[in-house]
């Protein structure tokens, strides 16, 4: 039964009302506190459920891309913000290289203030290019 929240606009105390979806509506809501009719009904948060699929299509939109290269800053929120989408957490090394670049450091100077970053060849990708 859904739960719908309420506000009393008398004493001004917040309350919930369970009831129905053929019930809302038709039945009269007062104050459980002070049972005044002077009511008014709270909107409370939405959720979106999302595949994972539509997660990572909407973070692979190449609107989101465009500039990155050039704003370490945007990269760094970028990244956050891939990393909670995903829900995984990726560890104090990813956190610490997020945090350089949201305070404007550029990959190349992250990756020289921490060489043994990336592990083996002592770069973040394991290649040639970052």
């Amino acid at each position: 039964m859904p739960s719908y929240p309420y506000r009393c606009l008398n004493c001004k105390k917040r309350f919930e009302i369970f009831m129905s979806y053929s019930e809302y509506g038709s039945l009269p809501v007062s104050c459980p506190h002070c049972k005044s009719d002077q009511v008014q009904r709270r909107i409370g948060r939405i959720r979106f459920a999302r595949s994972e699929e539509s997660q990572l299509e909407s973070l692979a939109d190449p609107a989101n891309l465009e500039g990155l290269e050039d704003d370490p800053k945007a990269l760094g929120r970028m990244m956050r913000r891939m990393s909670r989408e995903m829900g995984e957490d990726m560890g104090p090394e990813f956190d610490e290289v997020i945090d350089r670049l949201e305070k404007g450091q550029s990959p190349e100077e992250i990756e020289e203030a921490l060489p043994d970053l990336g592990g083996e060849g002592g770069d973040f990708g394991g290649g040639d290019d970052f």
